[in-house]
């Protein structure tokens, strides 16, 4: 088989992948996007799509670097990973927006996950691609990877899901509610076909590679990569087809789908069923580097988050955990955690706390107001969940067979009605606040529980796809044990070991660092050929 000659091959169309070739491409490199699957974007496409890059140009107020090194210290540790990406995360943003079709927009008031921390911001830096539309992908649109839930057709963006969530409870969910069905009617009378979250972030770093002329490679599964025969241990290419001029970046995202390497990394109760990344991340990049000698870290962690093990598939709870008149609890019936805290803190509690599987419960009233699951308000629940095992009704709190459950209620109906949770502090934080009921007083947080029939739902350790994987340094390379660094091979996004380390900072804390450490492969490896 003859090679298939470019200065770069990057593994992976996510949007790590995706921006490692887009800054190539724009630095004077050939470069291709090899992709497993027969669609690209991966995890991307399926997610949220937010973006935490501190300092960056669209935020509407001053972010100084001093703030965003002692909060990430404070979260991740200090290091020259943190810095650069902190120090060229804004410089990543500003060439996308330049080379894409891609703008964003701050996501107004969603915090930091820890902003009382030294440098954490109440106001949030997180940012969110605006809606794209779909149509400047021309044929390839219908090769993008399909979201994780589905919107019927809607284009709805973080901002107005935070407001979608609280049903009619509040004059702003109607009227983003009205704002997005309207922004449906016009994208039919105009024949757009509108993208939000992670579909338009990925839409829109394709469409830049094909106005850079770059391939994306579909249907093209890693299976080697290739050394050097000289023996120099130089990384020279992918699938002894694709020769790489001066490297390789790995794009190709965690093991989440890979069983064994759940068991062999992770600790029990754990398996390939809870999570939402994509399902052709089954670690093959993290392995295949490790067999030549790389170094791994973080294999244990993953990007956490209580979940709904529903019969397709499970669903990542985030807002039904801060929406008042509901509380979780272990199988005793016991509380055991803040429930609204950061995801990824929810679900060590559980591990810790031999909680698994816990469970939301809920009375009807919280039904009758929010939406649940995507469900709207007073839609019944659907029956295959009960069919499941995943809820469970009742008419009394005691029918829902937690023993201890009745007691537990009567003390959070306390805290409730005072505003107060004295046991976990739940609704101290503006952070927890933020997927609260604002119409909800006296603690957005907090409500009793009180209106029959009850609910609980059952709840497993859920995960974004895994955190841990090949050790890089500052400018992405792949290092081994000893520090020094494989030759021609790079790795960025969850084929990497996170720069966020065990800890979350805020939303888009994983496509932030994704995007820059593979912008900061790029740069690299176009400094290497003398282009930069």
């Amino acid at each position: 088989m003859r090679w298939e000659e470019y200065d770069v091959v990057v593994v992976g169309s996510g949007a790590a992948g995706l921006t490692a070739a887009l800054t190539a491409a724009h630095h004077g490199l050939t470069a291709v996007v090899l992709e497993k699957v027969d669609r690209f974007g991966g995890s991307t496409a399926r997610s949220g799509g937010g973006v935490w890059i501190p300092g960056n140009s669209v935020l509407p107020f001053a972010d100084p670097i001093e703030d965003a090194l002692a909060y990430l210290a404070h979260l991740a540790g200090e290091g020259p990973r943190q810095r650069a990406f902190l120090e060229h995360g804004p410089k990543m943003l500003d060439f996308v927006m330049a080379h894409t079709p891609l703008r964003f927009q701050w996501v107004p008031g969603y915090p930091d996950y820890y902003p009382s921390a030294p440098g954490g911001l109440a106001q949030g830096r997180t940012i969110d691609p605006s809606p794209l539309d779909g149509r400047v992908l021309g044929p390839e649109l219908s090769r993008l990877a399909k979201p994780y839930i589905s919107t019927r057709g809607l284009t709805i963006t973080a901002a107005d899901y935070r407001w979608m969530s609280l049903g009619t409870r509040h004059p702003r969910s109607l009227l983003t509610t009205a704002r997005v069905v309207a922004r449906l009617a016009v994208s039919r009378l105009l024949r757009r076909r509108m993208l939000s979250m992670g579909q338009a972030l990925a839409a829109g770093l394709r469409a830049g590679l094909l106005a850079a002329d770059v391939p994306v490679l579909l249907n093209t599964p890693l299976s080697s990569l290739d050394m050097d025969e000289g023996g120099s241990g130089r990384i020279v290419g992918v699938n002894g087809r694709f020769r790489a001029r001066r490297g390789v970046v790995l794009a190709s995202g965690g093991f989440e789908h890979n069983e064994a390497m759940r068991h062999r990394y992770q600790r029990a109760p754990i398996g390939t069923q809870w999570t939402v990344g994509a399902s052709s991340n089954t670690g093959e990049g993290i392995a295949l580097g490790s067999s030549l000698g790389a170094d791994l870290d973080l294999m244990d962690e993953a990007w956490w988050g209580p979940s709904i093990p529903l019969s397709g598939g499970p669903y990542f709870c985030l807002a039904e955990r801060s929406l008042p008149g509901s509380l979780i609890v272990d199988g005793n019936g016991s509380r055991f955690v803040n429930e609204s805290a950061p995801y990824i803190d929810a679900v060590k509690a559980m591990y810790e706390h031999d909680a698994i599987p816990a469970w939301l419960v809920f009375d009807q009233r919280y039904r009758d107001r929010y939406l649940f699951a995507g469900l709207g308000p007073r839609q019944p629940l659907p029956r295959r969940w009960y069919d499941a095992g995943a809820v469970t009704r009742g008419a009394s709190l005691g029918e829902l067979g937690l023993p201890l459950l009745a007691k537990t209620v009567a003390r959070f109906n306390e805290f409730a009605r005072c505003g107060r949770d004295e046991e976990f502090g739940r609704g101290d934080s503006v952070y927890d606040r933020y997927y609260g009921d604002p119409r909800n007083r006296p603690n957005p947080c907090l409500g009793p529980l009180l209106k029959p029939p009850f609910y609980a739902v059952r709840l497993v350790p859920g995960d974004l796809g895994t955190k841990g994987g090949l050790v890089t340094d500052e400018r992405a390379r792949v290092l081994r044990p000893d520090g020094t660094w494989i030759e021609g091979l790079y790795a960025a996004g969850n084929a990497s070991a996170a720069v966020m380390a065990r800890s979350y900072a805020g939303a888009g804390a994983t496509i932030g660092p994704a995007m820059t450490f593979g912008y900061l492969a790029a740069l690299d490896l176009a400094a290497d050929s003398g282009e930069v």
